[in-house]
């Protein structure tokens, strides 16, 4: 074998990188696991326990503390965690509306509406679909005279063409989105959970939220579709509340320690809002200690840092050496609870005493401790302390380049009213510039004339304070006013990098154009089911695993130890990979997984085959194994990368379930073909370079599909004879019975719920058409279906699916709710789903475009790689047959089998799966037609291909079976979610396998006959 130092270099390697990208999953299992043995089942506990170590080094070899190590960890999928799953459509029409400066016009409204019509039963971009719904409405008139504004008149012209205003739309519109999009990052990043996914879905204008164990789904549901909402306000400086916060934390140290007693005077001149003077010394030196940990970069936790200065000799502060300097951190913590998770911004001058510092930071929190301060500060005897026109508000990004903590911001408000004195609907525009002076990155702001009017008023009455910059209560910037600003063009100056000041310019014009977002799908997965999940997934892997393991070895013998070596090394790392590149592991990931473990004994059982044959000629085992992998090559080569393909299709077309299977499948195809390849052959080297012996088959497998000779060509009438009927018997159930299509397809609502008791579905459904009433008065009876145990209900409805308003999913499940109430019996609902009837038609239209392009891909493939097209159509043929079976049996057994049968996204995948399968079976075959075909050319054609298919049988019934029992394992033990799409993968393997022999090869035959007559 050559180039054996470098392949065991490269394995050597790939095993280390993969070894250090799970290591941080042990590791953080590790913290994970202490937390709970902690915590004792307190779940408040152990998240205190977790947070208490984020900043603790955990990974010793690297020193990577747990924040860090959690960000690389092996991502879990919600259907294994548990969490919300939201996709947001972003309305494009309001944008439009907004750049029309809301007109009235009637065409316009007219094409607005008629664009939003054809938006669901379209996937072209609202745009387009707006700018044919003009012409139709108004052929002869020009968008200018809707759009030509006095907000829009330095961006397009009055002459402008429709096609140049429809640019202008365009252009803004993606602003828009890009905003909107930025918008929820902020909003997602803040709802503090462990690595939340917001993503930008391409080509369309959706985008993608999931919140791994998220629990209030209606807070989640109310923060992502409100629209951003963009204030200017006035600020106190620090100096003006620092005595407001110590009094405070002198409150909090009264009010947690159980006792009431009498407050001392402020010492604070409420006439003034000025600090008089501070007798707190001890504490100043200490809130100043905090933020000199907090702020400084060879620190990473503040608690660490305090207790070394407190200890620390204090003759520099001017305080008592035996003091603070003595005391502890935690003792420190008892007397100031606030002041130990806050620190005020103190800064020591230059006689050594301590003031506040200016500007309008109040104080420097942990992000971790920020829900404390929160509820500190919300106490209602805490709230009276301080002024009624004071409001404090976190900026919204770490100010620290460590990212660990949050500046707290002195908001006035000025108005009687309680509102901003400027809000975001006067900015007309904002971009990212560069000052005249030094060319440092600025941002360039422009108000229309009432905004100008009251920016000029509001400048002019703070020059030297700052003026914070808040979008949806979260402080983006709060930059100095140097003096009074007329004509409402602004500069903000400050330390910015060029996309810090891109950031703050989208913000700054997400007040301009409002682009409310809407969820038009939704999946939620509840803690106990997702550990349901996991189990279960668990299960069938290692069952499946293990048979496959074993029957190598049965098969096999020593050749099978090493195929087993090869696929371990293959699931590490495919493990490995799928930690490096955080792609989350599914449910239906772990059945990709576990199919690649089927597939992937394809190649070894290929080559197998292969020296078993060239032994069986009289060559010596070095000899027979070298020529056993050289001659496999074509057909390993061909099966996977057809499978690959459809792989890459279902990646690129597929969403939610469908691309977590395609992701994993693509990955285990590729370091399954390295492992089968290599691995086994360097195995194979080392035992035959120790002189140890070589076997590829044990006593009871040695003379297995030898002499056999079974005529599949001269009978091929009766395969067509069999397929036929079982066709036209599925057609005939198409016509009477149709299919059971899932929500994926038809828009609508699920919700999984699960009894304490037995329940009866009629029941179920009575009580919840009692409570599903439009509001023409018609009861919807949604459709109840038992799923799994008989405890356990699958509840599809239609009720205000179309509805436009914002609480529409809350008042669904408030009405699921009562109406299963009525029934008597405990129940939880353990999952739901949502998909809008706009997505519904796209995942419809998508999954047909995915079937269609793998067949043209997989058709061209072959074509290139066997030069006859009666090969390639022999191939669509089969697949085509393939297909069509495994619909009519799910058109006749829906409703009599005990599991769903529903056509959803899943079953898409799992007809994809079917192709890329069959493909794969019949490639082999093919490429051993045109071997024997090219080595007896003397022979009549039936013989030839005869001869050709039952050399196959060994390595297609080895194959199939081993997929087969997978499958199968996936089948009994994979969990009631993903039991349909099993289902559909046992009875496509069974096809796939019948129709590579007796329909493929049978057609390749008749179709050159056929070619070969016209030609004589």
């Amino acid at each position: 074998m050559q180039n054996k130092g470098l392949i065991w270099t490269f394995i050597i390697l790939l095993s280390l990188a993969c070894l250090y990208q799970l290591s941080f999953t042990w590791i953080a299992q590790g913290v994970e696991s202490d937390a709970k043995e902690f915590a004792n089942g307190s779940v408040e506990l152990e998240e205190e326990y977790l947070d208490s170590m984020a900043s603790e080094p955990v990974y010793p070899l690297f020193d990577f503390t747990y924040n860090e190590v959690r960000k690389n960890v092996l991502n879990l999928g919600l259907d294994l965690k548990g969490g919300m799953n939201v996709t947001l459509e972003v309305s494009v029409a309001e944008v439009i509306r907004a750049l029309a400066s809301y007109s009235t016009d009637e065409d316009f409204i007219a094409a607005i509406n008629s664009a939003k019509q054809k938006q669901k039963a379209s996937q072209s971009n609202f745009v387009d679909l707006f700018a044919t719904a003009w012409t139709e409405v108004a052929p002869e008139r020009q968008l200018t005279s809707i759009f030509y504004t006095l907000e829009n008149k330095d961006k397009i012209d009055r002459s402008a063409t429709n096609e140049q205003v429809l640019e202008f739309i365009r252009a803004e519109t993606d602003a828009a989105f890009d905003r909107t999009f930025e918008v929820l990052r902020t909003r997602v990043n803040l709802f503090g959970v462990a690595q939340p996914n917001i993503q930008k879905l391409d080509a369309s204008d959706r985008i993608l939220v999931e919140l791994p164990g998220v629990k209030n789904k209606d807070r989640v549901r109310q923060l992502l579709q409100g629209t951003a909402k963009l204030e200017f306000w006035e600020t106190y400086q620090n100096a003006e509340v620092y005595g407001y916060l110590a009094e405070a934390n002198d409150k909090l140290n009264l009010l947690l320690g159980g006792e009431e007693v009498e407050i001392k005077d402020s010492t604070i001149n409420s006439d003034s809002s000025s600090l008089e003077s501070i007798n707190e010394e001890e504490l100043l030196t200490e809130a100043t200690s905090i933020k000199d940990s907090i702020i400084s970069n060879d620190t990473s936790e503040n608690e660490s840092t305090l207790s070394d200065l407190l200890n620390a000799d204090s003759d520099s502060t001017g305080s008592d050496s035996t003091g603070l300097a003595d005391q502890s951190f935690e003792d420190f913590a008892k007397d100031n609870p606030l002041f130990a998770i806050l620190s005020p911004s103190i800064f020591q001058n230059e006689q050594g005493s301590y003031t506040p510092g200016e500007g309008p930071v109040v104080g420097y929190v942990a992000i971790k401790d920020t829900a404390k301060v929160n509820e500190y500060l919300n106490k209602e005897e805490i709230k009276a302390l301080f002024p009624n026109n004071l409001r404090l508000l976190w900026t919204a990004k770490p100010f620290d380049d460590d990212e660990k903590f949050l500046q707290l911001i002195a908001i006035k408000v000025s108005n009687r009213d309680g509102n901003a004195p400027l809000e975001g609907d006067v900015i007309t525009d904002a971009f990212q510039d560069f000052g005249q002076f030094g060319g440092r990155p600025e941002i360039t702001m422009k108000m229309n004339s009432l905004g100008a009017k009251t920016w000029k008023r509001l400048t002019g009455e703070n020059i030297g304070k700052s003026i914070a910059i808040v979008l949806d209560n979260y402080v983006y910037s709060f930059p100095n006013v140097n003096g009074e600003i007329a004509g409402g063009v602004s500069s903000i100056e400050g330390d910015f990098t060029i996309e810090e000041a891109k950031l703050i310019a989208n913000i700054l014009k997400a007040g301009k154009l409002p682009a409310p977002a809407k969820i038009v799908e939704e999946a939620i997965v509840g803690p106990s089911l997702g550990q349901e999940a996991i189990s279960s997934g668990l299960n069938s892997f290692l069952i499946a695993l293990l048979i496959v393991l074993v029957y190598m070895v049965f098969y096999y013998g020593k050749a099978g130890i090493a195929s087993d070596i090869a696929l371990l090394a293959n699931l590490f790392f495919i493990m490995g990979v799928l930690a490096s590149t955080n792609i989350a592991l599914t449910l239906p990931g772990i059945a990709g997984i576990v199919l690649t473990i089927g597939i992937s004994v394809d190649a070894n059982v290929l080559i197998y085959e292969r020296i078993r044959e060239e032994l069986r000629a009289g060559k010596g085992a070095r000899l027979a194994i070298t020529d056993g992998y050289k001659n496999a090559y074509s057909s390993i080569i061909d099966a996977n990368v057809t499978t690959l393909l459809t792989g890459v299709i279902l990646w690129f077309f597929g969403t939610g379930p469908v691309e977590g299977f395609a992701k994993t499948l693509v990955i285990g195809i590729i370091t399954s073909l390295f492992s089968a390849i290599f691995i086994t052959r360097l195995i194979f080297a080392w035992r035959l370079d120790n002189k140890k012996k070589v076997t590829v088959s044990t006593k009871m497998t040695e003379g297995a599909f030898q002499n056999i000779n079974w005529n599949i060509v001269g009978k091929r009438k009766l395969f067509y004879t069999i397929s036929g009927i079982i066709i036209l018997i599925g057609i005939g159930s198409f016509v009477t019975r149709g299919l059971s299509y899932g929500v994926d397809f038809t828009g609508g609502r699920t919700f999984l719920v699960r009894f304490d008791e037995t329940v009866s579905t009629d029941n179920v459904r009575n009580s919840l058409a009692d409570v599903f009433v439009t509001e023409n008065g018609v009861n919807l009876a949604p459709e109840v279906k038992v799923f799994g145990e008989d405890n356990q209900v699958k509840i599809t409805t239609s009720f205000l699916i179309d509805s436009e308003s914002e609480n529409a999913d809350e008042v669904v499940e408030t009405k699921l709710n009562e109406g299963l109430s009525t029934l008597g019996y405990e129940f939880e609902i353990m999952s739901s789903q949502k998909v809008g009837p706009t997505i519904a038609d796209d995942i419809k239209k998508s999954s047909v475009w995915a079937v269609l392009f793998s067949l043209v891909i997989i058709f061209l493939y072959i074509l290139l790689r066997f030069r006859k097209w009666q090969y390639g159509l022999g191939a669509i043929a089969a697949i085509f047959h393939d297909v069509l079976v495994v619909l009519a049996v799910f058109s006749i057994a829906y409703g009599f089998l005990p599991f769903s049968l529903d056509i959803d996204q899943a079953f898409i995948a799992a007809i994809l799966t079917v192709v890329g399968y069959s493909i794969n079976d019949t490639v082999v075959v093919f490429d051993r037609i045109r071997e024997y075909l090219g080595s007896y050319k003397k022979r009549e054609m039936n013989e030839v291909i005869n001869s050709a298919l039952n050399s196959t049988l060994s390595r297609t019934v080895n194959t199939s079976l081993s997929t087969f029992f997978v499958l199968l394992m996936i089948f009994i033990f994979g969990g009631e979610v993903i039991r349909g799409f099993a289902f559909a993968l046992l009875v496509g393997v069974a096809v796939g396998t019948y129709s590579s022999l007796c329909v493929a090869t049978p057609i390749v035959v008749d179709l050159t006959k056929t070619t070969e007559k016209k030609k004589k």
